[in-house]
């Protein structure tokens, strides 16, 4: 018999929207935050904002820090309900 539960999916896009208006909402730059994190180029971080990828989960709570606030607060998802059979 199939187990039906919920599994949380990441909406990319939502997300940079809360990286972005994070980073707005704290005074920085996108170069500030290039500065920050070392990166040579801004693209990743331009990526992020845009939904094109998520930051790796140490960059996610870098930026958490920086910004004050929860991972969770930055990540937009939605459960979504999926069933599977146990082993």
């Amino acid at each position: 018999m199939p187990i039906r539960t919920s599994f949380p999916v990441i909406d990319l896009p939502g997300t940079g929207r809360n990286i972005e208006q994070c980073r707005r909402n704290a005074g920085l730059t996108v170069r500030d935050l290039q500065g920050y994190f070392g990166f040579e180029y801004p693209q990743a971080i331009y990526k992020w904002q845009h939904g094109e990828c998520l930051p790796s989960i140490d960059n996610l709570l870098a930026l958490s820090l920086i910004f004050g606030v929860t991972i969770e607060s930055l990540l937009v998802y939605e459960d979504r309900e999926v069933s599977y059979s146990a082993a």
